[in-house]
């Protein structure tokens, strides 16, 4: 087996990165959707939140079945590169996600939306999250570089998402005020998003073979892998509640109605700049404190966030502090999801089973698409609650008003309180060292015996 050195290098962790940064980018992407079928589609808030919840709800057949397909793949090309090339489809799919025909029914719009989103989300970005872990453990399998993809690059990820936070509001300032000029908005997005995207299957190969102990999947290990570790599921329920309160999209709704300048939205977010050094220092942090440590204080510090913008309203000093610490204690959980996973794995293997790196990967990837999709689906039954008016007028009612601050408040502080309470069932952080240590002498026995 191929031995890693502890460096990384810069370049290297770039190209791996170039993925998730276009996957990254489309997700902060389709949070603009809710606001493009109201305003520009004329759709029901309310019945687009039951639509997205839908599609998301038929993700949970293809995840497994993605998870399966990509632990029984096994190509010149490695396990989990060559799903890479979804990365095309999705931002294909999301191009004519927001070209919907406008002059068409109710009926046509909502099955056209509906049909894209579901294979963005439920085929292309299902494969994707099931093929991650396969391929960076074949990759590199190299604890250190893992720390380091996780924090450095999950630093260039968020620097990608912070920009897009930035630009895609000013942009739409000047160019969403039509169904074509979404269109040509969604282009400049997507045309280098998908550039970007394909980087890595090129410069980075799978060279590991993590499989000398079993490598024969079949369905039953799937059925045995979703009874029998139970952490797994602490990690999917994290990332269902980060991606809830995400995905309800309201900072375009707010700064519309409440600020009443869409474009200072991307100008705030200028400031969350700030909070990328933090990131830089996990590494350092995960060796004092465990993963569910780390988790838990940050949704504290998003709590007390939540709780700063009910006062704000539309004071931008106060806007900004309380998104640097919402956005600042989201950052553990975003970015220790995939170490989770790994242990996971590793965790399978450590009791003489496969590892299933694809099926435990679809598990936090299927519950990330349920909590977005639910985040849509209860933005828009607030809305509809708050008496939101679906069309583009420069006033909403007061009821509406009081929604929308709740949204950006005390409705996140439910949701982050809830994650803190799950996050405290991980109990694996306390036994991996010396599974990986068992898992690492028993794969040298097995390569010894067969050499």
């Amino acid at each position: 087996m191929k031995v890693e050195t502890d460096k990384l290098g810069f370049g290297r962790l770039m190209l791996w990165q170039s993925r998730a940064i276009s996957q990254a980018g489309n997700l902060m992407v389709l949070s603009y959707l809710t606001i493009y079928c109201t305003n520009i589609l004329g759709l029901n808030p309310g019945l687009m939140g039951m639509l997205l919840l839908v599609s998301r709800l038929f993700d949970g057949i293809t995840d497994i079945v993605a998870g399966y397909i990509v632990d029984r793949t096994n190509t010149k090309w490695g396990r989990g590169r060559p799903y890479e090339w979804c990365i095309v489809g999705m931002w294909i799919c999301t191009y004519l996600m927001f070209s919907a025909p406008t002059q068409a029914s109710i009926v046509l719009k909502s099955v056209w939306v509906l049909v894209m989103y579901a294979f963005v989300n439920s085929i292309f970005a299902t494969f994707l999250n099931a093929s991650n872990t396969p391929y960076v453990v074949r990759a590199f399998n190299n604890q250190k570089h893992y720390v380091s993809i996780t924090a450095y690059g999950g630093l260039s990820t968020m620097l990608a998402v912070i920009l897009i936070n930035i630009s895609f509001p000013i942009a739409m300032s000047k160019l969403a005020t039509s169904a074509v000029g979404w269109q040509k908005m969604i282009a400049i997005y997507a045309i280098p998003m998908v550039l970007i995207g394909i980087l890595r299957f090129f410069f980075i190969k799978e060279v590991h073979n993590v499989d000398v102990i079993t490598d024969k999947i079949n369905f039953k290990h799937v059925i045995t892998v979703l009874k029998t570790n139970r952490f797994i599921y602490t990690a999917a329920l994290i990332q269902f509640v980060l991606q809830l309160v995400g995905a309800m999209g309201v900072g375009v709704f707010y700064y519309t109605y409440v600020v009443k300048n869409v474009a200072l939205m991307g100008l705030v977010s200028i400031t969350t700049l700030i909070v990328l050094p933090s990131m830089a220092i996990l590494p350092a942090l995960l060796k004092k404190f465990t993963k569910k440590q780390l988790i838990i204080a940050g949704f504290v510090i998003s709590c007390i966030g939540s709780v700063l913008n009910w006062f704000a309203v539309d004071n931008i000093l106060i806007l900004v502090i309380a998104g640097l610490l919402t956005g600042m204690g989201v950052i553990p959980a975003n970015m220790l999801s995939g170490l989770m996973v790994i242990d996971c794995a590793e965790y399978n293997e450590w009791k003489q089973q496969p590892r299933m790196e694809g099926t435990l990967g679809v598990i936090p990837g299927f519950a990330n698409k349920i909590g977005a999709a639910f985040g849509a689906f209860l933005l828009g039954v607030f809305l509809q609650i708050g008496g939101y008016i679906s069309s583009d007028i420069a006033v909403q009612p007061d009821s509406a008003i009081i929604m929308l601050r709740l949204l950006i408040s005390f409705i996140p502080l439910a949701f982050y309180a809830l994650a803190i309470g799950v996050t405290t069932l991980y109990k694996l952080d306390d036994k991996i060292v010396q599974i990986r240590k068992d898992n690492e002498e028993r794969r040298a026995a097995v390569i010894e015996q067969n050499t």
